[in-house]
């Protein structure tokens, strides 16, 4: 049965939905959004992102192996303002927000050659009914030249990653005076340009406290709408880079994966399909181009930290670089000006895609968590062989204004989920639909009409 003409039949049994057939509901339509988000929205201030990035450009340099202890230079003075900034930030929450510098010594490795202090700050936004499950937003703090062990040279890092720093804590600011189900955290990174250090020192600990992490953003060289090479334009789109077989996937996961499906149904994907819905255009100002590559070609940044981990994350940049300006020595060859200077930042652009992650970032936080264990039963019943009827099951949610769940489907040559049946309050359902032909998922509803990201369930017995 085709995903986008579902009719679906219900079948009872002990524990499940009962009797009454299932009305398809697409569920998909326009979302209704709350006139307290449109309002943060607006408060979101390009002029305000445009000095932040300012000043990061006036400590000189901001790479990982400078200075520590120059009250005006380099990455510990950097360090330092950040931190007063969310400081700041923190003192207009009402106690809700908490800040920390979160500081670990990096042995020496390929690109630190001596044990070298990173030190990531780390702004909370506790939840208030979950606030076990986390969902984190980074900008990395470091910048570099051409030579990536050069510690002393100028590297401004105005687009990488100072727009990214200043999307970060623009989004702390206009968050700070509100509460949320689920917590939100505001993280500036270090060591990104070495080897992804600071994200990963981040993610490994939280993973070692036990925290849930339902969603991760990265943003990194988010600052420019035209690439300066002669490409047209493109001010109204931001990449979201979005992996398919997990980071962290084993070989018999893989093998599963090979015989099963579900290759572009792993936890980025989904994470990218909710932010999708929840941050169009007509509430952004910004189309999202879905980017099916975990990042740029065979590159990486610090979603991959959280991604090693299993936890679902993604990377929002700009919609084409321009490598003049990144990772590059400030000077000017045959009339070309080489650097990653502000001059070539647009902070309107940065305004509208800190605009998408603070949508996608209330989506996740007001939205029920994403469902647990959600797993699609492949033994037929009695001794037949194989059955066209799909059994689903997942653990319950912990929230306690929920009203049931909803099962999407869509073709499975199509991007994105077509229809949704409604089952109700349960955690197994039988459902009238071969599971053969359509990818299916599982998501939960509260009563406010809110809809969790979806769950792809897991072949078990």
């Amino acid at each position: 049965m085709a995903a986008g003409a579902v009719g679906a039949v219900l079948v009872g049994a002990a524990g499940e939905a009962q009797a009454a057939p299932a009305v398809a509901s697409s569920g998909l339509g326009p979302t209704k959004f709350d006139a307290e988000l449109r309002k943060l929205l607006r408060d979101v201030d390009p002029k305000r992102i445009g000095a932040t990035i300012e000043r990061l450009t006036e400590f000189g340099t901001r790479h990982t192996l400078s200075t520590q202890t120059d009250p005006v230079r380099g990455i510990g003075a950097a360090t330092n303002w950040v931190a007063e900034q969310m400081g700041a930030i923190a003192a207009t929450s009402g106690g809700r927000m908490t800040v920390q510098r979160q500081s670990f010594i990096q042995p020496v490795s390929s690109r630190i050659p001596v044990p070298t202090q990173i030190t990531n700050v780390i702004a909370t936004l506790k939840g208030t009914a979950s606030p076990e499950r986390f969902y984190v937003v980074t900008g990395h703090l470091d910048s570099r030249v051409t030579d990536v062990m050069d510690f002393t040279s100028d590297a401004p890092g105005a687009d990488d990653d100072g727009s990214g720093v200043a999307c970060v804590l623009e989004l702390a600011r206009v968050f700070a005076a509100h509460q949320f189900p689920g917590t939100i955290v505001f993280a500036t990174v270090t060591g990104e340009e070495q080897g992804l250090y600071g994200s990963s020192f981040m993610a490994q600990q939280m993973a070692a406290a036990g925290n849930d992490v339902q969603g991760m953003f990265s943003n990194d060289i988010i600052g420019a709408s035209r690439s300066f090479d002669g490409h047209k334009p493109d001010p109204f789109t931001v990449r979201m880079f979005l992996e398919g077989i997990p980071t962290n996937v084993t070989a018999a996961q893989i093998s599963l994966l090979q015989s099963a499906g579900g290759e572009n149904d792993g936890k980025a994907r989904q994470l990218g399909r909710f932010v999708h819905s929840v941050a169009p255009k007509s509430l952004t100002g910004m189309n999202i181009r879905l980017v099916w590559r975990r990042d740029r070609f065979l590159r990486a940044s610090d979603h991959v930290s959280f991604q090693t981990l299993g936890f679902p994350a993604a990377r929002f940049t700009e919609p084409r670089e321009n490598f003049n300006h990144e990772h590059q020595n400030v000077q000017v060859v045959d009339g070309v000006q080489f650097g990653d200077l502000i001059d070539f930042v647009d902070f309107d652009y940065i305004a509208r895609v800190t605009r998408v992650n603070a949508a996608a970032l209330w989506g996740l936080a007001t939205s029920p968590g994403t469902p647990k264990n959600a797993q699609i039963h492949t033994t037929p019943p009695g001794t037949l062989s194989g059955t066209n009827l799909t059994t689903l099951s997942w653990d319950p949610n912990p929230e306690t204004n929920l009203t049931g769940y909803e099962v999407v489907l869509r073709e499975t040559t199509e991007s994105d989920w077509s229809s949704a049946i409604p089952v109700g309050k349960v955690t197994t359902v039988t459902l009238d639909i071969s599971k053969d032909n359509v990818q299916m998922a599982i998501r939960a509803v509260d009563r406010n009409g809110n809809r969790s990201p979806a769950a792809a369930p897991q072949p078990a017995a």
